[in-house]
């Protein structure tokens, strides 16, 4: 399946590793980047912006560590405060797109998508979980779809243009979320997973087994992909979704790529290769929504778009 230049999509990078970037200390902080959304807001506008400048067509909201819960335990907030607090996530991403297409010229403006990212249950555990899916084992679908539900309703109040589930571990997950958006009939969303190999969800199902889960979405399910892995995984996982249904875009966007020691801290991956050098490869694979993840910059995302959409030579 290869994916021609008019379908090709650049989604944004790492959100906090931009904020980080620029001044922002997150690590350790229970909410992430999400706690801005409270404590500065503008930050987080201009992080969206930075990457709308280098070239990104669909922006993700600063969502991915918040929920109704997370706000109530960490900031003491009530629920609508807090449902509030979630939908600013979405009204800041708008405004950045809207500033941004106001500099642009009315012929040069590209539409732009935001995209209401929806972490895992594991990420409001704070234990890395996200990257295990152990905790499914002790829950029901009911209980993962009651727990994101009122994430979902906020962010689609606040015109979410499409719903982002993010570095989903398992299959009872996926299933979980595939019901939940079954349940808001004009929503549309995407399933992104993280593995742990080039074949398995972290959790350890085979990666089109737990995408099939999306079926039941019919034509809500926009597409499926990975995401917060190592590049080198990608192209191996985009040959495991060959079977998926040809409808489905293939979003991914993953890490930097580097490991993490405890006593070194983040290192290069011996042999490893940028993002950016296997960007051709995912495209020729099918691949139409393509970014990164963690520890990908703007300029990251520039030399993306640069590579997977050069401008034609003026003539």
């Amino acid at each position: 399946m290869c994916t021609s230049r008019d379908d090709v999509r650049i989604l944004d990078g790492g959100l906090c590793t931009d904020l980080e970037a620029n001044g922002y200390q997150l690590q350790g902080d229970a909410l992430w980047g999400s706690g801005l959304l409270k404590t500065n807001p503008e930050a987080v506008k201009q992080a969206h912006l930075r990457f709308l400048r280098c070239g990104a067509d669909v922006i993700s909201t600063a969502t991915y560590q918040a929920s109704i819960q997370g706000f109530v335990q960490q900031l003491g907030l009530g629920v609508e405060e807090s449902t509030m607090l979630l939908q600013r996530g979405v009204h800041l991403a708008k405004e950045a797109v809207s500033e941004y297409q106001a500099t642009q010229k009315r012929s040069e403006r590209r539409p732009t998508t935001v995209a209401g990212s929806l972490g895992p249950y594991g990420a409001f555990l704070l234990d890395f979980s996200e990257y295990t899916g152990n905790y499914v084992d002790g829950m029901s679908e009911e209980e993962l779809m009651a727990w994101q539900r009122p994430k979902v309703e906020a962010l689609l109040a606040a015109g979410v243009d499409v719903l982002a589930f993010d570095t989903i571990p398992s299959q009872r997950e996926a299933a979980a979320m595939a019901r939940l958006l079954r349940e808001f009939p004009e929503a549309s969303a995407w399933l992104s997973f993280s593995c742990k190999d080039s074949m398995h969800t972290s959790h350890g199902e085979p990666i089109l087994q737990a995408a099939d889960s999306g079926r039941i979405c019919g034509e809500q399910l926009l597409g499926i992909g990975v995401n917060c892995c190592s590049p080198h995984l990608v192209t191996g996982l985009l040959d495991a979704l060959a079977d998926a249904p040809k409808h489905w875009r293939r979003v991914v966007y993953p890490n930097s790529g580097e490991v993490w020691c405890p006593q070194q801290g983040l290192m290069e991956r011996k042999g490893s290769r940028s993002l950016i050098s296997y960007s051709k490869e995912w495209r020729d694979l099918g691949a139409t929504w393509i970014g990164g993840c963690c520890r990908v910059t703007p300029q990251d995302i520039r030399d993306l778009r640069e590579t997977l959409l050069p401008l034609a030579p003026a003539p």
